[in-house]
């Protein structure tokens, strides 16, 4: 399962949040991102942000990436639009 979480910050304060899930295993986990940022965008009611190359690499590396107003086109009234893939714990076998 491909779970991310959207978050938007306005002064240094977590002002909205949304968890979007992906169940299936029948895209690439690039297209689950695509389909799980569309779908924050649209909980949030803000325009998908531009995916920079930087965004590419912190989410690589880190598995988040976050976004401010360089990253729209049209005037955002917060600070920024974070996303961070959601990581599964993995349960510890008992003995």
């Amino acid at each position: 399962m491909f779970r991310l979480w959207g978050k938007i910050i306005k002064n240094n304060r977590m002002t909205n949040q949304y968890i979007a899930q992906y169940a299936k295993n029948d895209i690439s986990q690039s297209e689950m991102l695509e389909v799980c940022l569309e779908e924050i965008c649209r909980e949030f009611d803000i325009q998908k942000p531009l995916w920079f190359h930087v965004h590419t690499k912190d989410f690589a590396i880190y598995g988040r990436a976050s976004f401010n107003q360089d990253a729209f086109i049209e005037e955002i009234d917060f600070d920024t639009f974070e996303i961070e893939l959601v990581r599964e714990e993995k349960k510890k076998k008992q003995r």
